[in-house]
């Protein structure tokens, strides 16, 4: 732009005064020169003389910064504390963790000031994403299914559940997948991780077994149903074999649990249970190759602390309809973010003494106690893995740079 500036700069008095056949030469030779459209260069040429590019002032201000850099720091402390949400849930989580954090002495830095936290609690959820996208970028991770179909005979006398069902209404449906631990190979034998998750209140619960064997899948399912602070009435999974087995399906029988199963190759069918095997258990135990006894007892270890921090103090978001907006889209619409216990607690479906038992679960915690526990045990997975995954990696040539956690923001919250 400042070289044609330049050019019609200097040809515009010429040609004004130019013949027709001069004023066509012109701008041939503007055109051939600057690459501009004809029409263009003959405006650039009759307009209004525009200033030389080493004259002109950029006037526009700068617009100061809303939130000081200590806020910044306090944000990212915050987050890390609270197991890295997304915007939307941190801005709702503020007013559950800056108690509890301050109490425990979390909030005792040098930027951590009441001003600070102000501006903390004033931050838009988009202003936090912002902030925090540098971070994000350090977090993306894949992985690789390990399904293996179930026998058709036992697959089709169970039900289909679809992802056009009507909704269930009351907590004790759920569904349920397994997450290889197998790093970049499926040779050998590795520990698998059983995700259970309510429909309704999203109350999730996870427990880690030696490999995909019914045997250690109903020794789970059984301990991971205690766990749930109500009765299960539906028990939904995929098509893998280790679900649809008849040992499965006569402990479930006898419990008076209905069996369900998803479509084939339709995972929307489990939409709910497949985002937790993302951010709850790769974001939690990553994608590293846990295949010992010791890695599989620290799984077990972190689970339960997990458990704790994601159902009491994590509020999550439910569908709930489609809205048309004014361009004629369809747009997803959700309920406010609630942590799973204020779920089961809107649900009344406890009564008055089991309320009072799963709320002593909590009592006297720390969330941030919690986080620091958790990133100990994941520190030390780490630990046990890392090498032996990367040496795995490197005898297939694969890259390994996307399963890395972010380790750095595993000691931020010491």
């Amino acid at each position: 732009m400042a070289a044609r500036r330049h050019v019609t700069n200097k040809l515009r008095t010429a040609y004004r005064k130019a013949s027709k056949a001069e004023k066509a030469r012109i701008l041939d030779e503007v055109v051939a020169t600057t690459g501009m459209g004809r029409s263009t260069a003959r405006r650039m040429l009759t307009g209004p003389a525009l200033p030389a590019p080493a004259e002109q002032v950029d006037r526009r201000r700068l617009r100061p910064k809303q939130y000081s850099d200590d806020a910044r720091s306090l944000l990212e402390r915050v987050w890390a504390l609270m197991g890295m949400p997304c915007g939307k849930y941190l801005t709702v989580m503020l007013p559950l963790w800056l108690p509890l954090l301050n109490e425990a002495g979390d909030l005792d830095k040098p930027f951590a000031t009441p001003a600070t936290v102000s501006e903390l609690e004033a931050m838009s959820a988009a202003t936090i994403d912002r902030y925090l996208a540098p971070a994000r970028k350090t977090m993306q991770l894949r992985g690789i299914s390990t399904t293996v179909p179930a026998p058709a005979v036992l697959r089709n006398s169970i039900g289909l559940s679809k992802v056009g069902d009507a909704p269930p209404a009351t907590p004790g449906v759920i569904e349920a997948d397994t997450v290889a631990h197998c790093g970049p190979t499926f040779a050998g034998e590795f520990a698998r991780t059983l995700t259970m998750t309510d429909l309704v209140t999203g109350w999730t619960e996870n427990a880690s077994i030696r490999n995909n064997a019914s045997r250690w899948i109903v020794q789970a399912v059984g301990q991971l149903r205690d766990a749930f602070p109500f009765p299960l009435t539906v028990f939904d999974s995929d098509n893998g074999s280790e679900f649809i087995n008849h040992d499965v399906a006569d402990w479930l029988q006898e419990r008076d649990i209905a069996q369900t199963r998803s479509r084939p190759y339709k995972k929307n069918d489990q939409a709910t249970v497949e985002s937790k095997n993302n951010h709850v258990v790769r974001k939690h135990a990553f994608h590293w190759r846990y295949d010992t006894a010791q890695e599989l007892a620290l799984l077990n270890e972190l689970w339960p602390l997990v458990s704790l921090r994601l159902n009491f103090f994590t509020p999550t978001k439910k569908p709930l309809e489609y809205s048309t907006a004014a361009d004629g889209r369809r747009r997803r619409v959700y309920d406010k973010p609630a942590t799973p216990w204020q779920r089961v607690l809107a649900s009344s479906i406890l009564t008055d003494e089991q309320t009072t038992s799963v709320a002593a679960r909590i009592e006297g915690i720390n969330p941030a106690d919690l986080t620091r526990q958790i990133n100990k045990i994941q520190l030390r997975l780490i630990e046990l893995s890392q090498h032996k995954t990367e040496a795995m990696a490197a005898s297939r040539g694969l890259d390994m740079a996307s399963l890395k956690p972010s380790i750095r923001r595993l000691t931020t919250t010491k």
